[in-house]
């Protein structure tokens, strides 16, 4: 498991859900310019005044636990449900933006595969 792929991969994810989660808090990179749909989505979310912030803040945490190597495969669990969610948006409200999702996913899928046995007690019954 311990692989400079599987290395590489756990760093360019945490480093990218870290620099995502900050933007949640601190806005240091513009919002991107969305389609009418996905910004009222986006726009609804925000005025909820806990969704992004609790995203942001579970995206910094994981980020944090990829990055240091510590409960990989919790982060990645965690991270699971937030990646299926980002490819969904994309994909039925604003699928030009569409490649990052996959990125995420792809290298979480592949991170999840590297610690299978982790999880393989998980369906035993």
């Amino acid at each position: 498991m311990n692989s400079t792929f599987t290395t590489i991969l756990r760093i360019i994810l945490a480093l990218g859900l870290l620099v995502f989660g900050l933007n949640k808090f601190i806005g240091f990179m513009p919002a991107p310019e969305l389609p009418e749909t996905a910004g009222n989505f986006m726009q609804s979310l925000k005025a909820t005044g806990y969704v992004l912030p609790i995203v942001g803040a579970l995206e910094i945490f994981i980020g944090f636990l990829l990055l240091i190597k510590k409960w990989v495969p919790f982060a990645l669990l965690l991270l699971a449900p937030i990646s299926v969610n980002i490819v969904l948006f994309h994909l039925f409200l604003d699928l030009p933006g569409i490649a990052g999702a996959i990125v995420v996913t792809v290298i979480n899928i592949i991170l999840i595969y590297k610690y299978w046995k982790v999880y393989r007690p998980l369906f035993q019954y």
